[in-house]
């Protein structure tokens, strides 16, 4: 039986020749339509889109005429196994759908940045911090937001909790107020520390971790979008310019983090050109310097490798470690902060090494129901430090625990 979008195919391939993106095609070809079209369609003839040229390409001929005469989904065949009279081979099936993470399929990126260039209105600036203020910068830090994270998925949590959309965006709200509200300087470094996302399909960036979840990845990632996109939207206002650093190497984000902040990146690149600079950092470790200050920079634990992160509370294993990407990297022996998330604790250790401070930051998001039961309802938090010459202030929000 025929596809219904099938009738569409002539037009289809005149249009791949001057667009590339499938979703672009799909848009295309429904506006030429004439008729009303949901999200859902786009979502179903972009997938056909993908197929069809598939079945075009001459290297996937063979493949693609044997499952049509079985009446078989390719996509479901991750291998083909084709025996004749004369001779038999086994072939790798390119068109085979694992599920794993396929951007084009899976996240409306063009209706969700168009939502909000059409939502947005110009607003005046609202600087008030004089250019003369003996402050540098000041810098906004946060980790962990963990967005589509379950914290009491079937009501028997040890201690209920709420990780939703209005949860999200009433902490953004409170974020955005106090760094204001702490504002001395005309500067702004905003640094997410990773796990931004909780997971994707239910699961962390390594794939074997089952994690409960409130949203799916369409949703996630529109909470995600509309979060970072609201931040800059909200503060760009205060600030002659804003410097982001996207911690992109972690354990739970991973690409779909990246995804999420590369869209912000593009987003902002058009709407604030010249003033919002946006770094997503894909290394595990990385460095910044501004003015007398350098960031060392790490979500504590990676996507791949570590099957334990950076701990806490320093040890002379990770002072030994740290000391060394210095070293390596020709960082200077003064004014170096390593910074990480992971551990969703604040600690500060400024004294047990002469290279540099140790920061742990605290999360974002509330505890999830695994970290209530094994250890306690923690408190979520996020710290807004004003840099001068040669000293700082460090103003930590720390949210009401959630009962």
């Amino acid at each position: 039986m025929a596809s219904k979008w099938s009738k569409y195919d002539d037009s289809i391939r005149s249009l791949c020749n001057t667009i590339k993106s499938n979703s672009g095609v799909a848009r295309a070809i429904l506006n030429e339509s004439g008729e009303e079209y949901t999200d859902r369609d786009v979502d179903l003839l972009r997938t056909y889109v993908k197929r069809l040229k598939n079945r075009d390409d001459e290297s996937y001929d063979g493949l693609n005429r044997i499952t049509d005469e079985m009446n078989v989904d390719n996509r479901n065949l991750k291998h083909i196994w084709v025996k004749t009279q004369e001779a038999s081979g086994f072939f790798k099936n390119p068109n085979y759908d694992d599920g794993s993470f396929d951007f084009e399929r899976d996240i409306d990126f063009d209706s969700t940045v168009k939502k909000y260039f059409e939502d947005w209105v110009s607003e005046e600036v609202a600087i008030s911090v004089p250019k003369e203020s003996p402050c540098l910068f000041d810098r906004l830090v946060y980790t962990d937001a963990h967005i589509g994270m379950d914290v009491d998925s079937d009501g028997f949590s040890l201690y209920s909790g709420k990780w939703d959309e209005e949860e999200i965006m009433a902490r953004l709200k409170a974020m955005v107020d106090y760094t204001i509200q702490m504002q001395k300087s005309r500067m702004l470094l905003i640094h997410d520390l990773g796990d931004f996302m909780d997971g994707y399909d239910g699961k962390t960036t390594r794939g074997g971790h089952h994690l409960p979840q409130n949203m799916d990845n369409q949703k996630a990632f529109d909470i995600g979008f509309k979060f970072k996109a609201s931040l800059i939207d909200m503060l760009h206002r205060h600030y002659d310019a804003i410097h982001v650093v996207n911690i992109c190497n972690d354990n739970h984000s991973g690409s779909f983090g990246y995804i999420v902040n590369s869209a912000v990146k593009s987003y902002c690149d058009v709407r604030y050109p010249n003033k919002i600079q946006i770094t997503n950092q894909r290394k595990f470790i990385d460095h910044y310097t501004f003015f007398n200050r350098t960031f060392v920079l790490t979500h504590g634990k990676d996507g791949k490798n570590m099957k334990f992160g950076f701990k806490p509370k320093l040890d002379p294993v990770q002072i030994e470690k740290i000391k060394n990407y210095i070293d390596e990297n020709e960082l200077p022996r003064t004014n170096v902060e390593f910074s990480k998330g992971d551990s969703h604790q604040w600690l500060f250790d400024l004294t047990s090494s002469t290279a540099f401070e140790y920061q742990n930051f605290g999360a974002l998001s509330v505890p999830s129901d695994w970290v209530k039961t094994n250890f306690k309802n923690t408190a979520s938090m996020f710290t807004v430090i004003n840099y001068y010459n040669d000293q700082k202030s460090i103003n930590n929000y720390i949210f009401k625990k959630q009962k």
